[in-house]
């Protein structure tokens, strides 16, 4: 314990350090955790898993009392990391008693209204801070730090004038955190009009690209479905991930993969907040070993030892396949991404090849038994020329 003692961490908290099995900190604990506790204001540039909601968590149980109003308030972009960061919060406070509370969409508004009122901390999403704040069930004047989780993440998914009117919510003399995976130029705008000379502290990507091996196959349209069966009954896997860029094709390949012996679960925005809680609680579990998802799950969530990636769909924005594969290769283990490509998929995978510098190589396409698929699929698309040929 004495590594996060020298941080200036406080014994309640240490404790329950101790208790969770963490040895060192992280490289961006190290460097932002000392500047936060001194009340600096903080623009970290983080990935997924690199430890940052410690670095928050720490300045946010030190400095909060119970029962003087809200002190700080998280905002994140989904609901499944607010519920991640209310489940660490409360984890790294249990020694010092403090009452946590998340607020997101999906679920009745009315037991957040009840809990709020005794609330010393809120974890939640844009829209539904604004909508308490509308009510005017929340009050923010007592907020001393303000975190902004994964602004990259809010900033892509539109959430900026959300995020903007709550800052003027919260007193202007006050501690604000940023964290991001990219620190763009909109998010150094954001950083200008609200922060006080904040200091920029960064962390090394938490993938090791030595341990990452990505490859890409060119397979013909009406076999795409059944190489991603091929591969998933022959590869050596532990958990798997399975990137679709839609709703409707999430659904179409987590059913056809079931339909072919393959448990498969699908999560996106479409489920509600109880059905997605559902499917993390058991792919977290391990009973379910394939995980279908749309990129609402690959940002934020808190999912280790996944052993590989797939994308069955190539993301239409190149950041994004890297936040995919940030799923894997993660603390020293290894990781392999597989990219499924049909003739829909060349225009993004040209971009993806273009705009990151990433090393992917083509694979010869198996032998590959058609897969009879039952469930239909999302609107075809548009053809595009050839992928990229290095």
């Amino acid at each position: 314990m004495k590594y996060f003692r020298e941080l200036g961490i406080i014994e309640p908290i240490l404790k329950s350090i101790e208790e969770e099995k963490f040895e060192r900190p992280t490289e961006i604990q190290e460097k932002s955790i000392p500047l936060i506790l001194a009340g600096k204001d903080v623009i970290a540039e983080a990935a997924t898993g690199s430890g940052k909601t410690l670095a928050f968590a720490s300045d946010i149980i030190q400095k909060s009392k119970k029962g003087t109003g809200i002190q700080a308030l998280v905002l994140t972009p989904t609901r499944e990391l607010a519920q991640q960061v209310t489940t660490a919060l409360k984890d790294f406070s249990k020694y010092k008693s403090l009452r946590i509370v998340a607020v997101f969409g999906g679920i009745s508004i009315n037991p957040q209204i009840e809990h709020l009122r005794t609330a010393d901390v809120v974890i939640g999403t844009p829209g539904r801070i604004l909508d308490h704040i509308g009510r005017r069930t929340l009050e923010l004047s007592t907020v001393n730090t303000l975190v902004l989780d994964e602004a990259d993440r809010m900033l892509d998914m539109g959430f900026i004038d959300d995020v903007e009117k709550i800052i003027m919510e919260c007193p202007r003399n006050r501690q604000t955190l940023l964290f991001s995976a990219t620190i763009s130029r909109e998010i150094a705008h954001l950083a200008r009009k609200y922060m006080k000379e904040p200091i920029n502290v960064s962390a090394e990507a938490y993938v090791d690209p030595k341990k990452l091996t990505q490859f890409y196959y060119d397979v013909p349209d009406n076999l795409k479905f059944s190489l991603l069966v091929h591969l998933l009954n022959h590869e050596k896997a532990g958990l798997v991930m399975v990137f679709c860029n839609t709703r409707q094709n999430t659904d179409f390949v987590a059913n056809n993969l079931k339909a072919a012996g393959i448990y498969a679960l699908a999560i996106h925005g479409g489920l509600t907040q109880e059905k997605r809680n559902r499917v993390m609680k058991q792919f977290h579990s391990q009973n379910v070993h394939v995980l279908v998802c749309t990129d609402v799950a690959a940002r934020g969530l808190d999912i280790p030892c996944v052993s590989h990636i797939y994308n069955y769909d190539i993301p239409k924005y190149s950041k994004d396949y890297i936040h995919r594969i940030g799923r894997t290769a993660r603390a020293g283990k290894e990781g392999i991404a597989i990219n499924i490509l049909s003739s829909r998929d060349y225009d993004c995978f040209r971009r993806v090849m273009r705009n990151n510098e990433v090393t992917i190589t083509e694979e010869r396409m198996p032998e590959v038994k058609k897969v009879r698929i039952g469930w239909k699929e999302s609107p075809k698309f548009r053809p595009g020329r050839r992928p990229y040929r290095s």
